[in-house]
This record gives C-alpha cells, sequence and structure tokens, in this order.
C-alpha cells in the first residue's frame, strides 16, 4: 500500500484484494503513462530526452535506490520555446501545455523547484485527514493512525516552480520492529511550472488486518525526479489500530491548537467545519 504494507500480513482470509482503481491526476501537465510513452518519441516533445543506453530495463533495486537515468542537457523554458518557434504547430502544442506560465519571470531559470503542500488520507464515509508538511520534514512523534481493514487513498498536492519537472516520482518504504515489510513506487509525470496547485491521488488501497498487522510502523517517503534530485524526505511513524483514532485528535495533532472545553452549547455554530491545512 502506498503508506502501509502488505494486506496478508495480518493473516485475516477476510481482507481481500481490491485490485485498487486506476489513479486519477487533476491539473497534470503529464501523468505517469504518458511520461513514459514521451521519453521515447522523437522531436517536438516539450521536455527532455532518455539517451539510448537509459531505456534498458533493469530488475528491480532494493530499498529507495532509484535507477539512474541518463537526460539530455537541462534547458530554460525560454530556450525550449526558441527550439521550433518557426514550427506553428508546435510553437502552439508547446504554448497550450505551459498554460498560464508567466515566462518572464521563469524563463531563465534552470532548475525546477517543487513544493509538497499537503498530504491528505482519505477514507469513505470519515473526514479527510490532511497532513500539513513540517518545515523540516519530518513530523514529530505518532503522525496518524488506521484503521485496519479500511479502504483508503492518499492524495498529495505540490507547486512546481522555475521550470518543467521532468519524471517526478513518489518512493515509499515502510517497517514494522525492524524489518521492511512494503515498498512503494509510483511515476507522477511530468509537470510545467504554473501558479495553481496540482493535485495526485493514488489508487484505493487496504490496510492489513489481524493481530500482526496492528501496531507501529515507521516509513520513509520521498519525490524525486529523473535527475534524481530529492524535493522531499519524510521520515515518520504511524499506528494501525482496531478503530480510527477520535477526529477530534487528529485535527488537534495537526493544528498544535486546543479544543474548546468550557464553550457553552448555545453559542456553538450549527455546522463545524474542521480543515486543518497547513
Amino acid at each position: 500500500m502506498s503508506l502501509a504494507i502488505e494486506k496478508d500480513m495480518g493473516l485475516d482470509d477476510q481482507v481481500k484484494d481490491n485490485g485498487g482503481d486506476d489513479a486519477s491526476r487533476v491539473h497534470a501537465g503529464k501523468t505517469g503513462a504518458e511520461h513514459e510513452e514521451s521519453a521515447d518519441e522523437g522531436g517536438g516533445n516539450l521536455g527532455r530526452y532518455r539517451s539510448e543506453s537509459s531505456i534498458a530495463a533493469t530488475e528491480d533495486e532494493e530499498d529507495d535506490e532509484e535507477r539512474k537515468i541518463e537526460l539530455g542537457p537541462q534547458c530554460t523554458l525560454k530556450e525550449q520555446l526558441e527550439k521550433d518557434k518557426d514550427d506553428e504547430s508546435l510553437r502552439r502544442w508547446k504554448e497550450q501545455l505551459l498554460g498560464s506560465v508567466d515566462i518572464s519571470s521563469v524563463g531563465e531559470t534552470l532548475e525546477p523547484n517543487v513544493k509538497i503542500l499537503s498530504l491528505a488520507i482519505k477514507s469513505a464515509d470519515r473526514p479527510d485527514i490532511v497532513l500539513a508538511i513540517p518545515e523540516d520534514g519530518n513530523p514529530k512523534g505518532l503522525w496518524f493512525t488506521l484503521k485496519e481493514g479500511s479502504r483508503y487513498s492518499l492524495t498529495f498536492s505540490f507547486q512546481v516552480e522555475n521550470n518543467i519537472v521532468s519524471g517526478l516520482k513518489y518512493t515509499n518504504t515502510v517497517w514494522k520492529t525492524g524489518l521492511k515489510v512494503d515498498s512503494t513506487k509510483e511515476m507522477l509525470g511530468t509537470f510545467s511550472p504554473q501558479a495553481e496547485v496540482y493535485t495526485h491521488e493514488m489508487p484505493e488501497e487496504t490496510t492489513p488486518s489481524g493481530m500482526f498487522a496492528r501496531g507501529a510502523y515507521t516509513a520513509k517517503s520521498k519525490f524525486v525526479d529523473d535527475d534524481n534530485k530529492c524535493y522531499l524526505e519524510i521520515n515518520y511513524t504511524f499506528d494501525i489500530r482496531k478503530e480510527w483514532q477520535c477526529f477530534a485528535m487528529v485535527v488537534t495533532s495537526l493544528t498544535f491548537l486546543p479544543l474548546p472545553t468550557t464553550t457553552p452549547t448555545s453559542s456553538l455554530p450549527h455546522s463545524r467545519s474542521f480543515s486543518p491545512l497547513e
């Protein structure tokens, strides 16, 4: 699973493999599958190309080591647009891909920058658990709790600045009592810089259940691109328990604000909305 572990390690026969739906991508420049296709196409592609030596398949590597990919020289957005300025169709296609990017403000910047704004855990009939990213990238203490045998999906929100980021990937490794129990790699895609926030949703999965599945886990998540540049590395802990954590406790742990204790019922609004955003 994206955050946790293999479904069958809890030895609970009632937890069945749900297969997972295809991940939905919102506002994406190029998604994972499109990124793989475009890497092998010829000219006219806005981005960078793999050399012939980088196309050969390799065996799965242990832990979070990434397969080395040889890319062509990196270009600024301004240089990308100048390459095919005489080809009207390519020029229009590039402008459509870049959207509302202000070339005057980012066109001379070579290195892209990706800001991971938040992660959200979504489960049906429950409020989303929105996890703000700490400044140092490492949450203190228990970050969240999942209920055993529950279906959930993970959603990222992020922003791209300066230049096109090629082949942005999410990797996640999980340990329990010092043993690695799961490793996940997901290609998010290639994205152009823009003011709007990108959103990527992972396929829905099911947490394991059973006596051996419950307990504390440690995990490490990373966001890297084709240049193996890491934009965020998070080391955190989470629990799998029999029941969900109290939502009020989740909000308190995320916002670090005390909950009201003596407010009269008559003064409360008709509805309360918790939105523990960053």
